[in-house]
């Protein structure tokens, strides 16, 4: 899936299956000048959403490596990563 607006596409996505809170990774190109990597689908409170690679710092908190900058932009990111997924989720699985 690609957007026109900011070339944003889903390189890689990998699906896990199970009773855990994370669902899947992905890679996301920005037209051919950027790949974010290690964005993640959580299952949260309330549903599934998109959540930017982090790192643990210091006190072992967490922190975002890569920050969406406009509300527009993060929109359009969640919806690529969710349609990237949805189309994962409903693919027959290989054998």
């Amino acid at each position: 899936m690609q957007t026109r607006e900011m070339g944003l596409e889903v390189k890689r996505i990998i699906k896990f299956e199970g009773a855990g809170t994370l669902k899947a990774f992905c890679d996301v190109a920005i037209g051919d000048l950027v790949m974010i990597r290690g964005l993640r689908i959580v299952e949260g409170k309330h549903g599934l959403f998109v959540s930017m690679p982090r790192q643990k710092g210091k006190a072992d908190k967490w922190f975002d490596t890569v920050s969406v900058l406009t509300d527009d932009t993060k929109r359009q990111l969640d919806e690529v990563v969710m349609d990237a997924y949805q189309k994962e989720c409903a693919a027959p699985a290989a054998a």
